[in-house]
């Protein structure tokens, strides 16, 4: 069984909350969706604990594109202090390493993963049906992608351009939710195909605090701070809407 993990954020007290819940289903393989470290309290301690699962297979996320591709990053100043403050948190050739990340997993059964869709590491499939949305699909026909990013659980059927639909599922965000319940998203994929959502309550209060125990007093620390324990994107008080830049390398699987 596969657990599906996206979007950690460097929470490493939701991390370890869901790897026990995942354990004890019976998850034995694991998937890293992107989005580890970025803006949270534990950004060494949470890849270290990544980095002890095996089996596990890897996808890099926009954020790890960023710690390369600076000028990529959203124009707010509290954003992009963010980002670097926990980019400096990690060495160069770790940095490196999951930069060269890949961009596509292939799942049992012929899905796939990706961590906003493939059409971009920023592009993300939304919880409402969007306009022409299976053009996020980038001409790919699994019958089943997951995916993140979003940081919004679904899992609905998608239109393809070809007349056919795909199953995406968004498993949610382990170490940062956005739809108004702060406990920890992630799925399992069954053998069988069968994808469970799972909630995993853990101490975000705890993962709030240690905000500004990493980070001090920086503004940036306490806007996420507030997100951890809502469990809703607090807003970014230098900008009302937060551009995304994509990605230059294609995000086509050899």
């Amino acid at each position: 069984m596969l657990a599906l993990l996206y979007d950690v954020h460097g929470n490493l007290a939701a991390l370890d909350a869901v790897l026990a819940d995942a354990r004890r289903q019976g998850a034995d393989d694991w998937l890293v969706g992107g989005d580890m470290t970025a803006f949270g309290g534990w950004p060494e301690e949470t890849l270290q604990r990544l980095r002890e699962l095996r089996p596990a297979r890897w996808l890099r996320g926009n954020h790890e594109r960023w710690a390369i591709e600076a000028d990529a990053v959203p124009e707010a100043p509290l954003a992009r202090a963010g980002e670097a403050a926990t980019h400096l948190a990690l060495d160069e050739a770790t940095i490196a390493d999951l930069y060269a990340l890949p961009l596509f997993q292939p799942l049992p059964g012929g899905g796939e993963a990706w961590h906003a869709s493939p059409r971009s590491d920023v592009d993300g499939f939304l919880p409402v049906p969007g306009p022409d949305e299976g053009a996020l699909l980038a001409g790919r026909t699994p019958p089943l992608l997951v995916v993140g990013h979003t940081h919004l659980p679904i899992r609905r059927e998608v239109a393809r351009p070809d007349g056919g639909t795909t199953l995406v599922v968004n498993p949610g965000s382990v170490g940062m939710p956005f739809d108004g319940d702060p406990r920890a998203a992630y799925a399992l994929l069954h053998d069988d195909g069968r994808v469970e959502h799972r909630r995993v309550a853990y101490d975000s209060d705890r993962a709030a605090d240690r905000q500004a125990e990493r980070w001090g007093d920086a503004k940036w620390a306490a806007v996420v701070a507030d997100t951890l324990r809502s469990g809703r994107p607090a807003p970014w008080p230098d900008t009302e809407t937060i551009p995304v830049v994509p990605p230059a390398d294609s995000q086509e699987p050899a």
